[in-house]
Parts: C-alpha cells; sequence; structure tokens
C-alpha cells in the first residue's frame, strides 16, 4: 500500500486537550481548527491541531478529523452559550458575562477531555471508514 494512502489508517492517536482545544477554537473564532493526519500514512497515525482559514488537504494529503466527532455528543450539547446574551446590556454587564462565559468554558473544557469517542469514521476517497481512536496521556 502506498506511503499517501490514508485507506491504511487504522487508529488515531489524539491528545484529549487538543480535540477540546480545537473545538473550542472553532465554536470561538473565525477559521477552523481540525484534527490532521499527515502522509505518509500507516497503520497507527498521530492527529494533531491544525488551524487554517482555507483547507489545504487536498493540495498536501492531509486527512481532517473535526473536533466534533471525536467528543462525545452528549457533551458537545452542553457547550456554553454566549450568544444573544451581550444584547441589551451595559458594559460592566457584557464583562461580567463574558467572564463567566470562560469560566464555563473551562469547565466543559475538563469534561470534554474525558468524554473522547472510541472510534471515528475518516472520509477515504468519497467513503467513510472507522478507525479507532486512542486517546494520549
Amino acid at each position: 500500500m502506498a506511503d499517501d494512502d490514508p485507506s491504511a489508517i487504522q487508529s488515531i492517536a489524539i491528545s484529549p486537550d487538543d480535540a477540546v482545544d480545537a473545538y473550542v477554537y472553532t465554536r470561538e473564532n473565525p477559521g477552523e481548527a481540525v484534527l490532521r493526519i499527515t502522509p505518509p500514512f500507516h497503520g497507527r497515525m498521530r492527529a494533531r491541531i491544525h488551524v487554517y482559514r482555507v483547507d489545504d488537504a487536498h493540495v498536501t494529503g492531509a486527512v481532517h478529523v473535526s473536533a466534533a466527532e471525536v467528543i462525545e455528543d452528549d457533551v458537545l450539547e452542553e457547550y456554553p452559550q454566549l450568544e444573544g446574551e451581550l444584547e441589551s446590556v451595559d458594559d460592566a454587564e457584557a464583562e461580567r458575562l463574558r467572564k463567566r462565559h470562560a469560566e464555563a468554558v473551562e469547565e466543559w473544557q475538563e469534561r470534554a477531555a474525558e468524554a473522547i469517542v472510541d472510534a471515528v469514521a475518516l472520509e477515504v476517497d468519497g467513503e467513510r471508514r472507522e478507525v479507532e481512536v486512542k486517546p494520549l496521556g
């Protein structure tokens, strides 16, 4: 099997902190953060956080995994919301809400780091195939 064939991947090792940070980054910032797997590919691969504004996977041959795919759905649903809360409040109240939101996100990050799934589907040549997820640490 060629070194640039992602179908060789059987498992990916990820840092739970990378997964959580990628999810939070994507929710709170412009651009996107993913877990990136780069060639050459083999059975066991390491996925690392990667931030971009323009997806270059088609050029690099990398495989991108959304952080939302490696964190359990029920934990994703608990992500603290801020949108709408800042409408029609004064500056002091807005600052208090932002601080409370930041604290809630930190607490969520701790829970999410413990909620990594056992497997994820990778997109390979237009098809999705499941691989194991191995949390590091």
